[in-house]
């Protein structure tokens, strides 16, 4: 074919044409994907913000001054009930990988059934990422916590514990005698329908007296590690918690005089 020829000329702007129009549909997908993608984050942010905590900042100071003064407070009410459904989902779902719980360090654990009787679920932040929104709220109460109570707080470990029928936990404080990083306990009860004479009631002891919590649903209590003794009292009926502590630096020294 003759390069000036019409059948060369109409062949050449065909390619033209049809290079074109690849050009703009690669573009359109390219929109396309944008503008779902943006959609997507858009989702995210808003389910993240319905799975926060409806609290408010003057109630946060009212809870903290509590604990501060008190060594413990409790907040009722404490995850949304968007993020409280998608937690007992996978409190559910993960029931089957319970092991029994331990006492003592990590290089020193010891199982005595003696002394506590519950099954533990240890959680990952990189592999229960369907958690990811308590997560989050940990770092915004950390975050409260350094700037309230001047804490210095660096990490949290937290578990899911599951107490069967006649389970407990006898008195004890949740600071090791040879590290002494965990600054704050925090207890969030799972237990729908929980009524009285169910027991796994939380005992926080005091000098003269005792205090029992009840572990109802959506109930978080918050105390100090290192000098709280408390237990947990024989469950009727199995009794469910998602149960850790909020770490602190080797060094610091903050209002609670940790």
């Amino acid at each position: 074919m003759r390069k000036n020829s019409p059948a060369c000329y109409l062949e050449l702007n065909f390619n033209r044409r049809l290079q074109a129009c690849i050009t703009r549909i690669k573009g359109c997908k390219s929109q396309i994907f944008q503008a779902k993608h943006q959609q997507y984050q858009s989702f995210l942010r808003y389910c993240d913000t319905q799975m926060q905590a409806p609290h408010t900042q003057a109630q946060w100071s009212q809870w903290l001054d509590a604990l501060a003064s008190q060594d413990f407070v409790c907040i009722d009410n404490f995850f949304t009930d968007a993020f409280l459904l998608q937690l007992t989902a996978f409190f559910q779902e993960k029931e089957a990988a319970f092991k029994p719980a331990k006492i003592g360090q990590a290089r020193i654990e010891q199982r005595m059934p003696e002394i506590r009787s519950d099954l533990t679920y240890w959680l990952d932040r990189d592999r229960d990422t369907d958690l990811n929104p308590f997560f989050s709220l940990l770092e915004d109460l950390m975050e409260r916590l350094k700037q309230e109570l001047f804490l210095s707080l660096q990490g949290f470990e937290f578990h899911f514990a599951l107490y069967p029928a006649g389970g407990f936990y006898k008195p004890h404080i949740d600071q090791f005698d040879t590290r002494s990083n965990r600054m704050i306990s925090m207890i969030v009860y799972l237990n729908a329908h929980w009524k009285e004479g169910d027991g796994g009631e939380l005992r926080i002891h005091q000098e003269s007296n005792f205090i029992d919590i009840a572990p109802v649903m959506n109930r978080a209590v918050l105390f100090r590690s290192d000098c709280v003794l408390h237990e947990v009292l024989p469950s009727v009926t199995p009794r469910r918690s998602l149960t850790g502590w909020l770490l602190k630096r080797p060094s610091g020294v903050g209002v609670l005089g940790l």
